[in-house]
């Protein structure tokens, strides 16, 4: 059977700089069946969600819902959910953790603080406090926004749940279909697509020890696409697998051509020529869609710059 995540598959699609961008990262707990617009069609209330989605607008906040991997009957009303918020750009990066008896507390949050890195008002409305368990794994599953989700997500899900790692959860929506299946790991914010169980189980483990695995990397939700690519470029350019020790602190033009600014924390500095090209021959963005040539992000040139250059622009 051919879909969209096969045929993407086959024509060897580069997956660097695709991922969702969201500085931060709100989740929270709905189980039971998703519609394709999971935040209004679902059993939590629509008029929420839609309250929900205008209050992230602008924000930098990507609201998500999550459930536990397994089925998902109609099980009736969830007494206590569980709610998770993440900040995902380096330098402050944290993972807050409360729960819920009523999901109308988070129309309190502070959308514009959270999405800049302050978790005030989370704690204050929520009780929330550090995450301090493994690290998060959100499969996307959501098979009504597109059947690759359900038909290599739930299995992903299910596999990691079922051997025990710590931590799984499926996701309503992360981007990228085509990609499947794909999945977000928290609290650093780096996105990963075709993903296998094995892999998957590597690039947890390297993040507990405070390390990015690039292969299979989609990109850092905190970044722009243009930046996502600009950054694995020079970590596969130089080796650089800690967290925390890249960011993108300028980028230059506009598509089709962009030049972003790398900076490490020990002071290095790279300028990365990024191109937006269009994926050829044309494929289905996503299953049932008409043929399309999505955008891809080219790295052009990685160009490490002296400290004089670095200090000038």
């Amino acid at each position: 059977m051919s879909t969209c995540s096969t045929v993407s598959q086959d024509l060897d699609e580069p997956i660097a700089g695709t991922a969702a961008t969201a500085t931060t990262w709100l989740l929270l707990e709905q189980p039971g069946p998703w519609g394709a617009k999971a935040l209004t069609q679902s059993h939590l209330d629509p008029a929420l969600g839609r309250a929900l989605e205008a209050a992230a607008k602008g924000t930098g906040v990507r609201v998500a819902l999550i459930r536990r991997p397994g089925r998902h009957a109609d099980c009736g009303p969830l007494a206590e959910r569980q709610v998770y918020v993440a900040h995902t750009v380096p330098g402050k990066v944290w993972l807050r953790t409360a729960t819920t008896h009523d999901p109308r507390q988070l129309l309190d949050l502070d959308f514009a603080a959270l999405g800049m890195g302050d978790h005030h008002t989370f704690d204050l409305v929520l009780q929330g406090r550090p995450h301090t368990g493994d690290p998060l794994a959100l499969v996307c599953t959501n098979g009504k926004r597109d059947r690759c989700c359900a038909l290599l997500g739930r299995p992903l899900a299910a596999e990691l749940s079922g051997s025990g790692v710590e931590g799984v959860w499926e996701v309503t929506h992360l981007g990228g279909h085509r990609f499947s299946p794909t999945l977000l790991v928290l609290p650093y914010g780096y996105a990963y697509g075709r993903a296998q169980a094995h892999a998957v189980k590597e690039v947890l483990h390297s993040v507990q020890q405070g390390r990015i695995v690039v292969e299979g990397c989609r990109g850092n939700s905190a970044w722009e696409r243009p930046g996502q690519a600009a950054e694995l470029a020079v970590r596969r350019a130089t080796g650089e697998d800690a967290a925390g020790t890249l960011s993108v602190v300028r980028t230059d033009g506009a598509a089709p051509r962009w030049e972003v600014t790398v900076a490490h924390v020990d002071g290095r500095h790279w300028r990365v020529s990024v191109g937006q090209g269009a994926s050829l021959p044309p494929r289905p963005e996503s299953c049932g869609s008409v043929l399309g040539s999505p955008a891809r992000m080219d790295v052009v040139a990685v160009h490490e710059l002296t400290m004089t250059t670095a200090l000038a622009s």
